[in-house]
Parts: structure tokens; sequence; C-alpha cells
């Protein structure tokens, strides 16, 4: 039998519960593919993962170490522009299966007949254990089944939540120790971890014709960058899969597994390998007097050489800071303002730290942006920001209202935004009511004209590189304002675009070109902001997955929509006694021009703008710019008629119509 998709007829063959034994109508409960750039298998419940076998790796599923050659089972996999599947046939045909999928027990039964006891004998289960529940264990940790406790961080990384996760609660996962250096260089190092399940790639990218080594430099390259295999392990090992932001479901496979290299700081190995050398030296106690001598003299030197270089650093930054005619706030005006940055105080969290609610001595709201005092990365950010938006003045731009470089602390002072973040609004299903369709008609229009402020009048073409719903801020009236331009580039002159070799920003907003290439401009911010105005029009955030086979992205979904003519099916169903239908189509429209795979078919902020306030007519858009696979054979990659035996497959197909 089959699973997967069939991209000529639209169809996706899965496997899908009855509500209940006595109720045969499609229930929740469903296993079949997900297109992600690296294809996998999920058991889904609802809108929600419950279980995945990992992507094919050129012999099996990551997952599914079990799979042996024998001569009773035969699976293939492919997977190309016609389809991505897999195919489970039986050799022996005399030989009877069937599959059950449980509504009620929430799991996937394998059965073989038994001509001698004359019944069905359980042949597998799943899921098998604790840590074949997806996700058990959170973000950035892997499951071992024969460890207690099961869940660890991986290395490098802290519990997010010591408390919780000590109380056995790892749902909030773990969180890097120290920060990445994110340059570009060789500041950062990669842990080797073996027979490994290899986490969720709903968020990867793939290159099927690039070796090991030429992978770890394109994840080096790329700041979101966390993690990299090679994509087929048949033979020596070939082709690449990247892995960016959070690492969700990796289990440890007690043979059979996965080699997965994790990205982590170099200063972290550095501490580690000091402390074994500490113990070598403390276990043979012979250290001669010149060579502590020498290693005092480096110490000190080298003690001395930061000093002075983070004594320049703060005054080559206090000068551009002066040079830049910018109110200086005082620390302790601050530190009152905002009651020593107490917890009560605490807002928000931005890129490099936190932000603070604070009131001047003459009543006046701030918001604090206080960066990382450890965090070299954040200096440049820091001044950064302040170069771009000293002298940026529109309504739909926060305010910068001065700054703080004082001591350790590096603070940017912007005027107060009552109703905080767009996200918290749209995403929000009781605040969400409150958005009308005028509402957020009026929020895209907003930040529609920021942009295009950004992009053609203000005094440098300034490219956001960031903007996404929680880069928003709402004023008292709801007004839009673009925050956080830490990360933003500004071009002088003609100049519209530039590359990088630090990828930094949000996925699920960046640019296929941005995202894999490096490559930036003021089209890859119209292509964040069609992303925006999707999320906007939905209420839905992007990383979401929708329709009945929960493949797609909001994008995705988005585009199947306009494809079958059922663009309106995308609004809010909370809105849609206040909309303006044609409005509201016009509005998909340009959002799906907005975010096509080509830069040069997406329109200007001029454009958008006069499509927004006209009834000219509109092109059709193209393909979207969903997140991109490189493989250059479009050929199949199957599994070579690999005979293989499974614990994890299944014999019955529903088939079910896009």
């Amino acid at each position: 039998m089959k699973v997967g998709w069939d991209h000529k007829r639209k169809l996706n063959h899965q496997l899908v519960a009855w509500k209940s034994w006595d109720d045969p109508t499609p229930g929740d409960f469903s296993w079949g593919f997900a297109l992600n750039p690296f294809p996998e298998i999920y058991m889904m419940n609802g809108t929600k993962k419950y279980h995945r076998v990992g992507p094919w790796n050129g012999l099996r599923f990551s997952g599914v170490p079990e799979m042996a050659p024998n001569p009773v089972y035969l699976y293939e996999f492919v997977s190309n522009k016609e389809e991505v599947s897999y195919t489970w046939t039986l050799q022996q045909s005399s030989l009877i299966t069937r599959v059950v999928l449980n509504q009620t027990t929430l799991q996937r039964r394998q059965y073989v007949w038994s001509d001698i006891d004359v019944s069905w004998k359980l042949y597998s289960t799943l899921p098998e254990d604790e840590c074949d529940n997806y996700g058990v264990c959170g973000a950035n940790a892997y499951c071992s089944i024969s460890a207690s406790p099961m869940c660890e961080c991986l290395q490098g990384f802290n519990p997010t939540s010591p408390e919780k996760w000590n109380s056995m609660d790892w749902s909030q996962g773990c969180v890097l120790k120290h920060p990445l250096s994110c340059n570009g260089s060789n500041t950062d190092e990669f842990i080797k971890h073996i027979d490994m399940k290899v986490p969720d790639t709903t968020y990867t990218w793939v290159d099927e014709n690039i070796d090991l080594d030429a992978c770890r430099d394109k994840c080096l390259k790329n700041c979101s960058c966390m993690a990299y295999t090679n994509s087929n392990i048949s033979g020596k090992g070939s082709g690449c899969v990247l892995w960016f932001g959070q690492l969700f479901d990796i289990k440890v496979l007690q043979t059979g597994g996965q080699d997965l290299y994790i990205r982590i700081p170099a200063s972290e190995l550095e501490r580690q390998g000091h402390s074994k050398r500490s113990t070598i030296i403390i276990a043979t106690t012979v250290v001669a007097t010149g060579t502590i001598l020498l290693f005092c003299i480096i110490v000190i030197l080298g003690v001395r050489r930061k000093i002075a270089e983070k004594s320049n650093t703060k005054v080559n930054i206090e000068r551009q800071l002066e040079d830049m005619d910018l109110p200086l706030f005082d620390l302790l005006t601050i530190t009152t303002a905002t009651n020593d940055f107490s917890l009560e105080n605490k807002i928000g969290q931005g890129g490099f730290g936190w932000v603070y609610k604070g009131k001047l001595d003459n009543g006046q709201e701030i918001a604090v942006k206080r960066l990382s005092s450890s965090s070299d990365q954040g200096i440049d950010e820091f001044i950064t920001e302040v170069k771009l938006i000293a002298k940026l003045q529109h309504r739909n731009l926060v305010k910068l209202l001065g700054c703080c470089f004082q001591g350790e602390e590096k603070l940017l002072i912007y005027e107060y935004m009552v109703n905080g973040s767009l996200d918290s609004f749209i995403f929000d299903q009781s605040k969400g009511k409150l958005m009308d369709w005028q509402r957020r008609f009026h929020i895209i229009f907003g930040i529609a004209r920021g942009l295009l402020y950004l992009h053609e009048d203000s005094r440098l073409r300034i490219i956001h590189r960031d903007l996404k719903a929680s880069n928003v801020l709402l004023d008292e009236k709801l007004n839009p304002k673009i925050s956080d331009f830490g990360i933003a580039r500004a071009f002088g002159g003609d100049q519209i675009e530039g590359n990088t070799n630090r990828v930094v920003g949000t996925y699920g907003y960046m640019a296929p070109e941005y995202a894999v290439d490096g490559l930036f401009s003021i089209k890859s911010d119209i292509f964040s902001f069609g992303i925006l105005m999707i999320e906007i029009i939905c209420g839905n955030k992007n990383r979401a997955l929708f329709h009945g086979n929960q493949t797609l992205n909001l994008v995705g979904y988005a585009w199947a929509l306009w494809k079958e003519q059922k663009a309106l099916q995308l609004l809010d169903s909370s809105i849609k006694d206040s909309c303006i239908i044609s409005e509201v189509l016009r509005c998909i429209h340009v959002s799906l021009l907005c975010v096509q795979q080509c830069p040069n078919d997406r329109p200007t902020m001029t454009s958008v703008i006069q499509m927004l306030g006209s009834e000219m007519e509109l092109v059709e858009p193209k393909e979207p710019g969903f997140f991109p696979r490189r493989i250059v054979d479009e050929g199949n990659l199957s599994s070579d008629q690999n005979q293989v035996t499974s614990n994890d497959e299944l014999t019955i197909t529903s088939l079910k119509g896009r």
C-alpha cells in the first residue's frame, strides 16, 4: 500500500482513524506525509503532532533503526516533482496484514493473521515508548528511554526553567548556555551526537549535491542554523540538511541512529577543555615553576589587553553617540524610571535583551530596551539601531527618544506603546475580536506607509530585515509603528540590495533568497510584508499547519485556496460580518504578489500602496516562495528497491482530495 502526495492529481494518501468503534466518519487522528523541505511522516491528533518516524535517510526512516533487509517486506521511498510517497508491499501473497489507527487509544497497531491460531497477532505498536511521543522533552533536548530521567539538554544547553525541569516538566525545553558568535567565522563549533533520531524537519534546507564539510560551512554562515548532517547516509554519506531555530523531537536510539552535529559557541568547548586539562594537572601534580610563571604572565597580559579593548570600544561608542545629536539619558534616571529594572516592569524580550516599561519624572511613559551586557554582538546592533532610527521621523515608525551607554549598560529609550505588539492581538482569540476588518486594513496600510518611508523617502534607503508581527507596535489608537531596527541595513545612492554571510532574522518571514544565500534587498522586506499581511487577514501564524491533512504552512494554504478560487476561506471567521469582500480579496491578491518566489516579480512598496488604495487591475500572482529544497537531479530519490522490514509501517490507505 502507499502513503504520500500525488502532486499531479493533488491527492494526499493517508491513514485516518474512525471517530469511534461504531462511528466510521473520519476522526481527528491521522498518519501521513508532511511536505516539509525534508519530507517525513507524522501521526497527528487534530492539529497537534503526536508522533513522527523521522525523514528518509537513504536507507530507512531516521527514527526506525529496526528496518533491515528481509524476504518478506519491500519498502520504497520516492521524492520528485510528481510525488512524495512511501510504498509498502508484501513479497509473499499468502501473508495477510492489517493496520488499525485508533482514535480512542491514540495508537497505530499493525497485525498479522495467524492460520495456526486462527487469529490476528499484534506485530507492532506506535508510539512504542514514551520517547516516541512528539517533543516530549521540549526544544533543544533529547529523549533516551534507557536513561533516568529520560530527558536531557543537548550539550551546551541548560533548562529554560530549572525548577520545572527538575520536577520532570520538560515542556519548556532548553536554551543555549551562552550566545552564539554568529559572525560567519569559525568562532562557533559543532558537537557530534551519535545514534540519533534527527530533529523535526519543518524548518530545514536540503542540498543533495554537497558533502559534509561544505554543509558545515553553509551552517556556519547562517546565524539561525543550529544543526546539520548528511541527508543520505548510504555508503560514505552524501548530501546536506540544515536545521534552523529550535530543535524538536530528538531521540537517542540504541543502534542504527544518525550522526547529528549541533552548533554551540566555541567558548563552550574551551570551558570543557579547560576543565579536562585542570583534571589532568591535578592528577599528575607535576607542573614546572617556569611554566606557571609564564602562564601567569600570559594571563595578566591577556587581561590587560581585554581591558584596553573594552575601554577603546566604550570610548568609540561614546564618540559615535555624541555625533548623532541624540539625547543621552543618565543611567540613574532610567533605573529610577524602571524601578531598577524590576520584574514587574519587564514587558518583553528582544533579540539581544529585555524591554522594560518606565516612567520619567515628568510623567512620560517610556520603553527601555536593555541590551545584554555579555553580548559582544549586541554592541553592533546597538550602534546600528541608534544610527538608523535617530533621525527617522514618521508616524508609522516607533520614535527613539534617546539612549544611555554608561558602565556595562547599553540602553535605548523609546516612546511607550500602550497596546503592545500586533501579535498579541491578531493571534489571540479574545483580543482578535477587537480587530474588525477596517482596523486590520488600517494597520496593513499603516505598515505599508512605514515601509515606503524606509525604502524610498528617508535620507538613506533602509532594509529592515526582520519585519514581523511582534516588531509592529500599536499606540493607544491602535495605529501601527514599525520597531526593532537592530539588524536593519542602510544603503545610499541607488543601491537596493546586498549580501551577507551572517543571516539573521526570523524564519517564516524571511525571503528564500535571503534565508539560503544571504541575499537581501527591498524585495526581501516586501516578502516579509506579504507574510504579515496574510497573518493579519486570517489571524494565524505562518508556522501553523492547515487543512485536514495538516501539511501546509500558512502561505501554502493561502496559495492553495487562491488556486481553488476559495480565497475568502482565509479570512478570520470572527470578522467576516465586518469585512468588505472586495477589499479582503484585493488584500489577499496583493499579499500573494508580495510573497512570489522570484524577487523581481514582487512589487515595490510604492506599487503596493497604489494597489491597496485603488481599484487598478492586478496581475495574477506566481507561485509563492516556499522554503527551498535544492536537488539538481530531479529523478527519484528512492531506496533502490532495498528490501527492509519495519515495526512502523501501515497497509491501509485513505484517499483524500485537496
